[in-house]
């Protein structure tokens, strides 16, 4: 997210009076009263980002050590340490213009995919109608808040994504408030809200083929609007260089500067052992790797040719280990992205797989095809010294070895069921793990699917959960694929 632009000294020295005056009136009894129907108490941002794992027992070392820039991979401590809660600031007042300005970009809001409906402009209308600014600024507080939260973070929840660990920290209650605080001081609170959007060409890309698409065509805009709000799940700067795997199109791509470098096909897991959507920090590549088989499969490999079995003191098997070869799963190389769900990018060992249409084969991780010259193109940049003749010479001597890049590189792992191509037309991938109908669904709901996750009612019919009411769908209906 784009450092926040900090008003002028003098016309915030100028507004202090008001501001002080008008927080008095706020503080009031009799006004804290007053509050037009269908204007609720202000609210913070949604919980969009998963939850970090737990603090490990023991600290990690060797490649699964913590790594800077790997939010999935921090210290303990740095998890544990929570930061001083910084002194309350007076009440955010707005003024009607600036009201009016957010109403006008709420009835905007459905060219982002959105339900203008969602963030309920008749109640924000109302407020104003009142000319209290007390009430005018609860109102438009919260509605900030929604909107703003949906456009950085995405409008569906946590709920609503299945097998979504990608990190997104670009919105914060703090970074938000400031974010408004400074939208009203500049009077620049449209430049603000556009600030948040995604600036990845796809989203631009999908956002044209919605204002394309008829409504009559309600699947295929239920489609784009979906894969829209994921582009929103995902950090707005993904970085001038980065490794970016779509699931469903069965594709890895190395991008540079808004431009792909590099893309060859790819397999992902298969529909019982589904690939999870996360992001990661590459830091190096592994030649000729050993692969240390998953408890999940083991019953695979126990006992069969070419693997070994690995013994603890006490002579039990703890595990069983497919030593580097050419019959080793891994192939030659896999790279070095610790992440807690032990997903990786690698090499293979049938690469005739790749010739087929539907690349779901794998236990989870991503086999990608030419992975070698992928990585030996990562290994050379920023004068690195693994240089093409010494990674060939590294897998000749059929020792395993770890060669790290330069700098690291970050890789995503998404799931898109719609994409753009070069020439602008929109390709529709097939829903590969069935996840489109859920998270549609949840992108109907005006709490975006928050509720799925409400907890079971002991009182209830046999316990069952409450059923959520989704919001009134006037032209669409939600899709099922």
């Amino acid at each position: 997210m784009n450092k926040l632009v900090i008003g002028p000294m003098k016309r915030r020295a100028s507004s202090l009076l008001v501001f002080t005056a008008v927080a008095a009136m706020v503080a009031s009894p009799a006004l804290s009263q007053i509050r037009p129907m269908g204007v609720p108490t202000p609210a913070q941002p949604r919980a969009s980002v998963p939850a970090k794992p737990g603090p490990a027992t023991t600290p990690r070392t060797g490649p699964d050590a913590p790594v800077t820039g790997n939010p999935d991979y921090q210290a303990d401590d740095q998890q544990a340490q929570a930061a001083p809660v910084p002194p309350p600031l007076p009440p955010v007042i707005w003024n009607v213009p600036s009201a009016f300005e957010l109403l006008a970009y709420i009835s905007r809001i459905g060219a982002e995919g959105l339900n203008p409906a969602d963030y309920d402009p008749a109640g924000l209308q109302a407020a104003i109608q009142t000319g209290n600014l007390a009430a005018i600024s609860a109102a438009a507080t919260e509605r900030f808040n929604l909107v703003s939260s949906d456009l950085a973070l995405g409008h569906i929840q946590k709920p609503g994504r299945t097998d979504w660990f990608v990190v997104d920290n670009d919105l914060s209650a703090e970074k938000q408030d400031a974010l408004l605080r400074s939208a009203l001081a500049q009077r620049n609170l449209t430049a603000s809200l556009n600030a948040l959007l995604p600036t990845h060409p796809q989203y631009a890309a999908l956002k044209v083929a919605l204002s394309a698409t008829p409504p009559s065509d309600a699947a295929r805009r239920d489609r784009i609007r979906l894969n829209l709000d994921r582009w929103r799940w995902l950090p707005r700067d993904l970085g001038n260089k980065y490794i970016i795997v779509n699931v469903p199109g069965f594709h890895a791509t190395l991008v540079e500067n808004g431009v792909n470098r590099w893309k060859q096909r790819a397999i992902a897991g298969k529909l019982s052992t589904p690939t999870p959507q996360l992001n990661a920090t590459a830091v190096g590549v592994i030649l000729n790797p050993a692969w240390n088989v998953p408890k999940s499969i083991e019953k695979e490999a126990a006992g069969k040719k070419g693997f070994v079995a690995v013994k603890g003191s006490d002579g039990s098997i703890q595990r069983w280990r497919q030593p580097p070869g050419p019959s080793n799963a891994l192939g030659q190389i896999k790279f070095v992205m610790p992440n807690s769900k032990a997903i990786y990018l690698h090499d293979t060992n049938a690469r005739s797989r790749f010739n087929s249409d539907t690349r779901a084969l794998s236990h989870g991780c991503v086999r990608t095809e030419h992975i070698l010259d992928l990585a030996t193109e990562l290994l050379g940049d920023d004068g690195g010294e693994w240089t093409a003749d010494r990674v060939e010479a590294a897998l000749q001597s059929k020792k395993t070895v770890q060669a790290n890049f330069v700098k690291p590189v970050p890789v995503y792992i998404v799931y898109f069921s719609a994409a753009a191509l070069n020439d602008g037309r929109i390709v529709d991938y097939k829903d590969l793990y069935g996840r489109d109908a859920k998270a549609m669904a949840a992108l109907e709901m005006k709490d975006g699917g928050a509720s799925l996750a409400m907890p079971k009612d002991p009182d209830g019919p046999s316990g069952q959960q409450p059923k959520p009411k989704p919001k009134p769908k006037p032209a669409n209906q939600v899709a099922t694929r």
